[in-house]
């Protein structure tokens, strides 16, 4: 078994091998709580909620941390004065949340907020100013872009073909590409925005943030960095360089997730060309969100349309009719003969890159050569199937699309239907074909399908 990913900063496909076997750690760049969270957002975290799953399926244990910006400019901005930044932050944060629970994303394992650890960049960026690679100006500290020869090493940059940094007032930088990591405090912003420092009341910078809470809940060195293919340059950038100046050896591997593409643009607020997840969990079932928003490669972009949407949902029912099928006709020996394990096809697909389009591919392959052992009678070859069916289900956090089929109400409509099938073979046996076509009717009226094959008749709700 090996897994392999796509190191954006080595450019290639790399064999994964954590510090600890143990302990896969990895940090993902959470949201900036400014406002609620359109589909690209979760199309994001449901990229790293898969490659965490699978980490977990191959390793074990995977410490998974994502936090949430909850001070920035664009909070500020769009605080008013009944709803104060941090008020507005807090609500965001349960949007996202909501959204992200809807469609099955596990909660991290630590999801800390920034304004929790400004001790922490405080002290990373007094490390950056004693080893020469930041200064303190006019109540701002910078980061030295010139004083690091790396940096631009994870986009291949120059620093001469750099654009200016406009993440802070360029009142005291020595060049214009120099990012902020502390931020002056500046007149009409409120007192609750700021904290004290060395270098005078003020708050931290959005890429000191990262920096400071991968540190402290994962150490100076883990295994995976995640985030969004925008996130790339100059937020990873500039993490890399802080992280790395402060003497941390910082992330093994860079994973970056593609975007969602409205017409070919990436989709974003500030182009105003978003679909709120909210809205899109208003009208479809989360699980045919999650499948479309996983159907593509996590590195590719995905444009999200209603026909994307509609063929989820179609893959799904056929998924969940195949359960009910086997649960029908094969529950008892199913149950008899233990779990299976995942067929190695769809292992051998997750292992390469996170292959989900391929890991779907053999899921319903499985389906159809289950309902063709369905059909033939072979009820273990068909229970076969269906546990494999449900081992790739719980590996994609698509496990809910199964029917429960064990309670009291599917036993007693299981039972009646069982019966009016019975009364329907003895009618046919009598050649009393009229009360068997009534039979059939009144089954189908009811939204109920029959199947008759050579191991007898089955029947499943139509979808």
């Amino acid at each position: 078994m090996t897994v392999r990913l796509y190191d954006t900063k080595a450019q290639a496909l790399r064999d994964f091998v954590p510090v600890d076997p143990a302990n896969v750690t990895m940090y993902v760049c959470g949201p900036t709580v400014q406002s609620g969270p359109h589909i690209g957002h979760v199309r994001a975290a449901l990229a790293f909620d898969l490659l965490r799953r699978w980490l977990a399926h191959r390793f074990g244990r995977v410490t998974f941390v994502r936090n949430v910006t909850d001070i920035d400019d664009k909070v500020l901005a769009n605080a008013t004065a009944e709803e104060p930044w941090w008020a507005l932050a807090y609500r965001m944060e349960l949007e996202f949340s909501r959204a992200y629970a809807a469609v099955g994303i596990l909660a991290p394992t630590y999801e800390p907020r920034a304004t929790a650890s400004v001790t922490q960049m405080q002290e990373i960026i007094a490390e950056l100013i004693e080893r020469g690679h930041a200064y303190a100006a006019a109540g701002d500290v910078y980061f030295d872009v010139r004083s690091w020869p790396a940096y631009g090493e994870l986009t291949r940059q120059s620093v001469d073909a750099m654009e200016s940094a406009t993440d802070a007032d360029p009142r005291g930088k020595r060049d214009p590409r120099d990012f902020a990591l502390w931020k002056g405090a500046k007149e009409g912003e409120p007192a609750s925005a700021t904290w004290t420092s060395p270098w005078g009341a003020g708050r931290p910078g959005w890429h000191i943030e990262c920096s400071a809470m991968s540190r402290r809940y994962l150490g100076p060195e883990f295994d995976i960095h995640g985030g969004g293919l925008d996130l790339r340059f100059p937020h990873h950038e500039n993490e890399i360089a802080q992280s790395t100046a402060a003497g941390d050896p910082f992330a093994r591997y860079w994973v970056h997730n593609g975007l969602v593409t409205v017409d070919g643009q990436k989709m974003s607020k500030s182009l105003g060309n978003f679909t709120l997840a909210a809205d899109v969990l208003a009208e479809r079932d989360p699980r045919v969100v999650r499948y479309a928003l996983a159907g593509a490669h996590y590195r590719s972009s995905l444009d999200v349309s209603d026909r994307g949407f509609d063929e989820a949902r179609a893959a799904l029912d056929r998924i969940a009719t195949f359960l009910e099928r086997v649960h029908r006709t094969a529950g008892a020996t199913a149950a008899s003969t233990g779990s299976a394990d995942l067929p190695d096809a769809f292992a051998a697909a997750m292992d390469d890159d996170l292959g989900v389009p391929q890991a779907l591919a053999v899921l319903h392959e499985t389906v159809r050569a289950g309902n063709v052992a369905v059909d033939a009678g072979d009820l273990d070859a068909a229970a076969r199937a269906g546990r494999a069916v449900s081992a790739m289900l719980a590996v994609l956090g698509l496990d809910a699309a199964e029917p429960a089929g064990s309670d009291a109400t599917d036993a007693a409509l299981d039972a009646l239907v069982r019966e009016m099938i019975a009364q329907r073979a003895r009618a046919r046996a009598d050649k009393d074909w009229a009360a068997a076509d009534r039979i059939r009717d009144a089954i189908a009226a009811a939204g109920i399908t029959l199947e008759d094959t050579p191991a007898g008749t089955n029947w499943s709700i139509d979808a």
